[in-house]
């Protein structure tokens, strides 16, 4: 998994004690309100896609960029939907973070769904009342949030 440099040069200095980080999650529908998630290669699980925020980015732009970065699809974000505070993660190689994470129902633009990066095994879309197992718990999560006030109003249509 590809580490942020500045999280990097972060790591130089404390090792592996704990870092808070800002990270994003979107909840990407296209225009058949499927959900679009990835198969995640540290883990094997299916989540939303997710990423750390660079210095001084802003949450929605990040959202956008690492939908494009991880799947090569292009989505407009639509609204906030939650901001919440993992759970402290400890990685394999040692390190501990935990995150703020700030979530975003997105709209499908353009693109065509793929395996865009080294993070990820399979990307696909699924129906909300179909969803992939092993399902990961934040993303159940999250997507439960994004999900719950859902409405036609999200789209355009042609």
């Amino acid at each position: 998994m590809p580490i942020p440099d500045f999280v990097s040069k972060l790591r130089a200095h404390v090792g592996h004690d704990p870092l808070w980080l800002s990270g994003v999650s979107a909840i990407v529908l296209d225009d058949d309100g499927r959900v679009l998630l990835t198969r995640r290669a540290d883990n094997g699980k299916w989540a939303v896609v997710s990423g750390i925020l660079e210095p001084g980015e802003e949450p929605a732009v990040a959202a956008v960029r690492e939908v494009a970065e991880e799947t090569g699809v292009d989505a407009e974000v639509l609204r906030l939907t939650s901001v919440d505070v993992t759970q402290p993660i400890t990685y394999p190689n040692g390190d501990v973070a935990q995150y703020l994470d700030v979530s975003f129902v997105m709209r499908a633009t353009g693109g065509a769904a793929r395996v865009a990066d080294d993070e990820n095994l399979e990307v696909a879309w699924f129906a909300p009342d179909d969803l992939p197992t092993p399902l990961t718990a934040t993303s159940a999560l999250r997507l439960e949030k994004a999900l719950a006030a859902r409405t036609e109003a999200w789209f355009r249509y042609p």
